[in-house]
């Protein structure tokens, strides 16, 4: 894939898009949220909040998702949670992209680079170059980087 990884790790946002675009055939709205990595196309404001394991940060910061920027892909990477391969440390990293299939690789991609605090940017900058990338942000212990065209709000 454009992300370097395999095509197993594009899997779950694959199949949540191409469900999600099945349905859209019957509805003008449609959420699909597979382990993780979303399809959403909505007509109103959408929260999404992001769960970090262990992490201070974890359900404490929500992504806004506005109704014209759908449909979208949104896509979370962990190396402390689930049961998902990682080479990564990160608790949390997430991909946003109008391909789930393109996030969900991309977050496993940048995923594995990140083995430490110090590995943020990294991973900020490896989603960077991916064509296809609107945003990403990385959560590792109680350390958090972003980047791209993301609308962050705090939770309660």
């Amino acid at each position: 894939t454009a992300a370097g990884v395999g095509p197993m790790a594009a899997v779950a946002g694959a199949i949540a898009e191409y469900v999600g675009r099945e349905l859209l055939e019957y509805s003008s709205e449609v959420i699909v949220e597979n382990g993780g990595d979303i399809f959403i196309k909505s007509l109103s404001p959408r929260t999404v909040n992001i769960y970090a394991g262990k992490s201070r940060l974890s359900n404490k910061i929500s992504l806004e998702i506005s109704p014209e920027d759908t449909p979208l892909g949104i896509c979370t990477s962990s190396g402390t949670v689930g049961h998902s391969l990682s080479y990564g440390k990160a608790d949390a990293v997430v991909i946003v992209s109008s391909s789930a299939s393109l996030a969900d690789a991309v977050a496993t991609a940048a995923g594995n680079l990140v083995k430490s605090e110090t590995d943020i940017q990294v991973g900020l900058e490896f989603s960077k170059k991916i064509p296809g990338v609107t945003g990403a942000l990385i959560i590792i212990n109680d350390k958090m980087g972003v980047h791209g065209d993301l609308k962050l709000s705090r939770v309660g």
